[in-house]
């Protein structure tokens, strides 16, 4: 059976919202799930959700590390946080995947540091899952490292396209370098040189592409840097809610309006399921010797639960393994 450690004292709504999503996952999926965190809690938690799967247990760690505490630090001076235990269990091999919705740099630090990265990578990237016009697609990195170079950006278009063909099912994913133009000859020093790398690396690179082809899913992979990635990724939240706000309150505005949205009920429903984060779970940390997948701090049960099912998934498919051949075969070329 498959292991999963997941920080249930992690997310904005801890412990309730990651014990519900843990329930949720252990009666929907055949893992093993421990629960880590401060054991009182999680027990008195799992009391409302009884009979409480088997497939359930508790690590307990009587430290957290809060949302906006410095990541570095606050990994090395708690070690006993439900963050840094995660990490440590997966290091010693005692879980097949770790999940967390808790500080995002608390959990790149710790997955980093305790499990390493994978033979031939030199830098891990968040992986985002986003929805288009046609198919998801994956924007790497979206915060793990805001320093890249050239070459860090080649090896996260290698990651994330083996994660979408291997996870979302997308064969020969096209992999475009986020950039000011479509031109070649556009962007700074760092661009052009990524861009030559990404040209001659064997991926289906389909070259520059801008922000707005975000969401119209002709591009599979977009790649960029952590700084511009989570930037793209703060925008995209923003819209997305601001444009639900107006919409409810135009719909709301005159009797005409509101039969009409009784009317697109249906087509509000499903479109609302299309763009909903809590569909794709979380975010995986490619390039980590290990599984793990980081959830965003509002996650709810719902989206707790698919970031569990996403871990699994990960571990099941060895996407891992994949990456590691997809490198070497770039460093022999």
């Amino acid at each position: 059976m498959i292991r999963i450690g997941l920080d249930a004292m992690g997310s904005d709504n801890a412990p309730f919202g990651d014990v519900e999503g843990a329930v949720l996952a252990a009666r929907e999926f055949d893992y093993e799930i421990i629960l880590v965190g401060n054991e009182s809690l999680i027990r008195k938690e799992l009391e409302k959700y009884k009979p409480i799967p088997s497939n359930i247990s508790i690590h307990h760690a009587s430290e957290v590390i809060g949302m906006h505490e410095q990541p570095v630090l606050s990994v090395r001076r708690k070690k006993d946080s439900s963050i840094v235990i995660l990490g440590n269990l997966a290091k010693e091999k005692k879980v097949d995947a770790i999940v967390s919705a808790g500080n995002t740099g608390a959990v790149v630090c710790a997955a980093t540091l305790k499990c390493r990265l994978l033979q031939g990578i030199e830098r891990a990237g968040i992986g985002i899952v986003m929805p288009t016009l046609k198919d998801p697609m994956v924007m790497i990195d979206g915060g793990a490292n805001i320093d890249a170079k050239p070459y860090h950006l080649l090896q996260y278009g290698i990651m994330a396209s083996a994660y979408s063909e291997h996870i979302l099912g997308i064969k020969s994913p096209r992999a475009g370098l986020l950039n000011v133009g479509e031109e070649e000859s556009k962007g700074t020093g760092f661009l052009k040189e990524a861009y030559t790398l990404l040209e001659s690396s064997g991926l289906n690179f389909i070259g520059n592409v801008e922000g707005r082809d975000f969401f119209i899913g002709d591009c599979d992979v977009i790649v960029c840097d952590g700084l511009v990635g989570n930037v793209a990724l703060k925008v995209s939240e923003s819209v997305v809610y601001a444009f639900g706000e107006m919409l409810k309150k135009e719909l709301k505005s005159s009797f005409l309006a509101s039969i009409g949205a009784m009317l697109s009920k249906n087509a509000f429903r499903s479109m609302k399921k299309k763009m909903d984060y809590t569909e794709y779970g979380g975010a995986p940390l490619l390039g980590v010797d290990g599984v793990c997948i980081i959830g965003h701090g509002s996650s709810t049960p719902k989206a707790i639960k698919n970031a569990i099912r996403v871990a699994g998934e990960e571990v099941i498919k060895n996407v891992n393994q994949h990456i590691v051949e997809a490198i070497a075969v770039r460093r022999e070329e």
